[in-house]
């Protein structure tokens, strides 16, 4: 998701318990964890994931198709960021940064692996299929230079998440246009919540009116919108209520550390999405 910034936790923001653990030397379960954020793996995950659960929403037929797409087009687009941004992301993420340094060959393998599926893919879907692709890989590579404004930042990042986990499997489906329409808005704001407190350790926050508490207040503001959207849409969507309530748990503990936005935060978009993939999926 997001990139974020490291800086010492806040006075005032209370820890989750067992957090404190995560300030200690990485043990092998951490570690393993970090590879899997620090590779874009979380985030290819949680676009696969976020597609799924629209996907059984709308009844759509293509779940994996569109799944694979937004999977691997995250992992591609995330990656190719990280290549090219290394110097300025040493001073958001470090830890990150090094461990992209230190496997860049085996990601290079693993992107190029993945765009020729990706593209192997594409080319056997249909040409709205295509064009909504293309738009948003395009967005996805001007983030670069888009990325230095927040504001801007979470709106279209998380436009764009939605028109993918949320356009890719609605074009495959037989779903109205306002079932796109309550999805979408439900994706929008749970993803901005996402953006919003994973940039919060941006030095560009300082400069909002009350600083990161306002923002922070802001983010769980989009959580409660989002599950005021799910409680009162249609029945058939109140499963993906699970996205932002997982989202409203990790920002209920916030806490300001580059481990704590790449695992804890990003990470609460993929438990969400499964539970409500889960509950979508269970026989009724």
């Amino acid at each position: 998701m997001p990139q974020s910034d490291q800086h010492t936790p806040r006075a005032g923001h209370f820890a989750m318990p067992g957090i404190e653990a995560l300030a200690a030397p990485p043990g092998l379960v951490i570690r393993m964890a970090e590879a899997f954020a620090f590779s874009s793996g979380l985030a290819a995950s949680v676009g696969a994931a976020l597609t799924v659960a629209a996907s059984l929403a709308f009844d759509g037929p293509e779940t994996l198709r569109t799944a694979f797409l937004a999977a691997s087009g995250t992992f591609i687009i995330y990656n190719l960021d990280r290549f090219r941004d290394l110097d300025r992301d040493r001073i958001t993420s470090p830890r990150r940064t090094d461990f992209v340094r230190g496997h860049r060959r085996l990601l290079y393998l693993l992107v190029g692996s993945a765009a020729i599926g990706f593209a192997g893919v594409l080319r056997t879907g249909p040409p709205a299929l295509v064009v909504l692709c293309f738009a948003i890989g395009c967005v996805g590579l001007f983030h670069r230079r888009m990325k230095r404004f927040p504001a801007w930042k979470a709106t279209y990042f998380s436009v764009s998440w939605s028109a993918a986990c949320v356009g890719l499997p609605w074009l495959g489906s037989r779903a109205e246009l306002s079932a796109g329409a309550w999805v979408s808005a439900l994706f929008v704001t749970s993803l901005a919540a996402n953006l919003i407190a994973s940039n919060l350790r941006d030095d560009e926050a300082m400069s909002f009116p009350g600083g990161h508490r306002i923002i922070l207040w802001i983010a769980r503001a989009f959580v409660v919108v989002a599950i005021l959207i799910a409680a009162f849409g249609p029945s058939e969507f109140r499963a993906l209520v699970w996205i932002p309530v997982f989202e409203g748990l990790a920002l209920s503990q916030f806490r300001r550390t580059e481990r704590y936005g790449h695992l804890a935060v990003d990470g609460a978009l993929l438990l969400g999405a499964l539970g409500a993939s889960i509950q979508l999926s269970w026989p009724t």
